[in-house]
């Protein structure tokens, strides 16, 4: 039994999840090329809260399921990192903290203030994603991947923390930097 031309046109289904990857790419391509390439100074902050306007659920419907060597893979992570600093500080500060010492070069790139505490982690992400509009892309991922880096390794020396959990932001930090990486030798898409 064979259907129709019709028959698949009067399925009633979800979402082509071909589409949906084709419109989490093209967002992502025109918040990071778009953003700098425009002349409204408000397009940072704008950038910069949407996770917080649009919900960051919806951000994860469309963008979790992208490749880390993706722009669309790389505005989740880096979204999602900026997520966990804004909800969890205190617990943020003292994993950096406890990991400066272990990642010296990594704490610098990630120009952090000194003391780290709650409220300069936080100010040290939003500035980070601001550069997402502003500045170099690799270098908006080479500072979240140090970032992550050091609180890896502050997650190790508090020795409180799950393995997995440990495993997890270094292997963040590791995608963040390849995907840097990747921005200078050849451009992300």
């Amino acid at each position: 039994m064979r259907p129709g031309d019709g028959f698949f046109d009067a399925i009633q289904s979800g979402t082509d999840p071909a589409r949906v990857r084709e419109a989490a790419d093209q967002a992502a391509t025109l918040l990071v090329r778009g953003a700098r390439s425009s002349d409204d100074p408000e397009t940072a902050d704008r950038l910069l809260h949407l996770a917080d306007t649009e919900g960051i659920e919806t951000i994860a419907e469309v963008w979790s399921g992208a490749p880390a060597d993706t722009l669309a893979g790389c505005l989740w992570r880096l979204f999602l990192l900026r997520s966990w600093v804004h909800a969890a500080p205190v617990q943020v500060a003292r994993e950096f903290e406890a990991g400066r010492s272990a990642a010296q070069v990594a704490r610098v790139v990630a120009g952090v203030a000194d003391p780290p505490g709650p409220e300069q982690l936080k100010a040290m992400v939003d500035q980070v994603l601001r550069g997402i509009a502003g500045s170099d892309f690799a270098d908006v991922l080479l500072r979240a991947a140090a970032f992550a880096r050091v609180v890896a390794a502050g997650r190790a020396a508090l020795q409180d923390t799950p393995e997995e959990e440990i495993r997890r932001m270094l292997a963040l930090s590791e995608q963040l930097e390849a995907a840097g990486h990747q921005e200078l030798e050849q451009g992300l898409v």
